[in-house]
């Protein structure tokens, strides 16, 4: 008997190399991970407090297939002010971390054959969640020469009557590019103008360096824009797995939380907790930790300079695109892993936008990303034999 039917669209779902990195370079203890956005920060202790005085009145069963009251309107009040849009309580979900999110409002407003825009390069996750619900994803090119922000022409001239969705990722996975507000409001109008769900992943708005955010959400007058939130970068909470989405339309909130009582009941009550004592307490730590990422782009930029390696430096985010001399990008991941142990994301994995390059998380130590860097260079030199490409590109 197969597994799965030959129809299944579970079939089409791509593995992460981000992943296959990721997996092999736990089976190496000596690795230096840089491969994957695991912040290091450490959670502070009102937060742990709090989710121990829930737990010990007994606040960990289930609840609504949509979270939360009191987080989903402190996420609502977040999303608000960092957006400069009008976002109510009952407009924001819960989720089982931003990609549950994602999933699922993908599963909600595209069916079999409609086609999802995704950036290029992009985050591999997002056309993992379009094969799984039947929809095709397709691409638009960002380009290296333009700090990895898109043209809008380019957009519009990848769409085709089948498109029924965009993507933007601001600041972005995996190039750390931060749309200039143009063009997101070009962007916006584009999705307007073609009658477009636009789906804003902003996963990494508070982590920007110098430059800042822009939602697309100030710029929506019609509800078409759906943003995603997740407590995991921000608040280096990957392992809480929270999300908070802003939908504005009432039936779609209704359906996407069907499909949440579908597939995972409800979002951890322990974990929602955590949430919101991120949200209500301090932020300081969260300033720390992105003046910590801004000071290690920094040096690593120095670094990459002194050894001549081209890289495209962040304004935001923490990941760092750096040319290998080399189009076998995976090849070489592996290569640096077995004789480096060094771990990072081939660039052939997020597409052809990122073509030669590999993706490096800031988010390690200090210590360790530079370590990191610096074997990383030493593969480079080894491999081009004739020495390495010229000046970086900054």
């Amino acid at each position: 008997m197969p597994i799965a039917s030959s129809s299944s669209p579970s079939r089409a779902i791509p593995r992460s190399g981000i992943r296959t990195l990721m997996d092999l370079a736990l089976r190496d203890p000596a690795a230096v991970h840089l491969e994957i956005g695991e912040p290091d920060a450490v959670l502070p202790h009102h937060v742990v407090d709090a989710v121990a005085r829930a737990a010990s009145r007994g606040e960990t069963g289930y609840c609504s297939s949509i979270g939360l009251a009191e987080l989903r309107a402190a996420g609502a009040e977040r999303i608000a002010k960092r957006s400069g849009a009008r976002v109510d309580a009952d407009a924001v979900v819960v989720t089982h971390g931003a990609m549950h999110g994602l999933a699922m409002v993908m599963s909600a407003i595209l069916g079999p054959g409609d086609e999802i825009l995704l950036p290029d390069p992009t985050f591999p996750n997002w056309a993992m969640s379009a094969h799984a619900c039947g929809a095709v994803p397709t691409t638009y090119l960002a380009r290296a020469s333009d700090g990895f922000v898109p043209r809008v022409a380019d957009v519009e001239a990848a769409i085709t009557p089948r498109t029924r969705a965009i993507v933007v990722c601001s600041p972005n996975n995996p190039t750390g590019a931060v749309y200039p507000a143009a063009t997101v409001e070009a962007l916006v109008e584009l999705a307007r103008r073609h009658d477009l769900w636009m789906l804003s992943d902003e996963c990494y708005e508070a982590i920007t360096f110098g430059t800042p955010h822009v939602s697309p959400a100030a710029y929506d007058t019609d509800g078409r824009v759906l943003v995603f939130h997740s407590m995991s970068k921000t608040y280096a909470m990957t392992g809480w797995r929270v999300g908070l989405v802003a939908l504005p339309r009432p039936e779609l909130v209704d359906l996407v939380g069907q499909i949440a009582e579908a597939t995972v009941s409800c979002p951890s009550t322990v974990g929602q907790h955590a949430a919101l004592a991120a949200l209500e307490g301090s932020q300081e730590w969260v300033h720390d930790a992105v003046e910590s990422y801004w000071d290690r782009r920094d040096a690593a930029a120095e670094l990459l300079t002194s050894r001549g390696l081209r890289f495209s430096e962040p304004d935001g985010a923490f990941y760092l695109m750096v040319d290998v001399g080399t189009t076998e990008t995976e090849a070489f991941a592996r290569r640096l892993l077995a004789r480096r142990h060094v771990a990072v994301a081939p660039g052939s994995t997020f597409g052809v936008g990122a073509d030669g390059m590999v993706r490096v998380s800031l988010a390690a130590s200090r210590s360790a990303l530079l370590d990191g860097l610096t074997h990383l260079a030493d593969e480079v030199r080894t491999a081009s034999g004739s020495g390495l490409r010229a000046a970086a590109a900054r």
